[in-house]
């Protein structure tokens, strides 16, 4: 079992960004050690979400048409919006709007495990900072799915960790976008 103060994220190399003129999509992928039925139950369950994902869920995610507000955690405000599931093909596809952002999930067996890839569009000046928020929000699941939990780490609190700032950095590198402000 890790301990939450002996968690450090690994390098920023599980993010790039896509972009289709003015339009930026941040793709994430991840490959976990879980079979995609495990997987999808995260991605779906409120229970589980709570465990892992930076928003609280009032509803299962696991169906077409289904709805269910969505409310971010630790944000200095507070933003609920209802989301609306357009595809759901489990334990491989699931596809939703979070507010403004259309969040697509797909999961595909791979070595023993799933390779999880998240597509969603974010304002093209949070790019970095959505890159790091999710890459530890899936070390995270990754920890949760294996009966290692380390607790949510989300919002001002992930901004607040350690390895937060330095995927930040790398990121922004990555993506083109500079060093975040304070590190110039």
């Amino acid at each position: 079992m890790i301990a939450r103060d002996q968690y450090d994220p690994g390098p920023a190399n599980v993010a790039h960004v896509e972009k289709d003129g003015e339009k930026w999509t941040l793709v994430l992928v991840r490959q976990l050690r879980h079979p995609p039925a495990k997987v999808w139950q995260a991605l779906t369950d409120p229970a589980q979400l709570r465990e892992w994902a930076p928003f609280d869920a009032d509803g299962n995610l696991g169906a077409v048409g289904a709805t269910a507000k969505l409310t971010t955690v630790g944000a200095p405000m507070q933003h609920v919006t209802e989301a609306t599931v357009t595809r759901a093909e489990a334990p491989r596809i699931l596809q939703y709007n979070w507010g403004n952002f259309d969040m697509r999930w797909q999961l595909d067996a791979a070595g023993g495990g799933t390779r999880l890839t998240l597509w969603t569009n974010i304002d093209r000046r949070y790019m970095a900072m959505g890159a790091a928020g999710w890459h530890i929000c899936f070390d995270v699941l990754d920890h949760m799915l294996g009966g290692n939990p380390i607790g949510r780490i989300v919002g001002p609190d992930a901004m607040k960790f350690g390895g937060w700032q330095r995927l930040h950095s790398e990121y922004a590198k990555q993506f083109g976008a500079g060093a975040p402000k304070g590190e110039q």
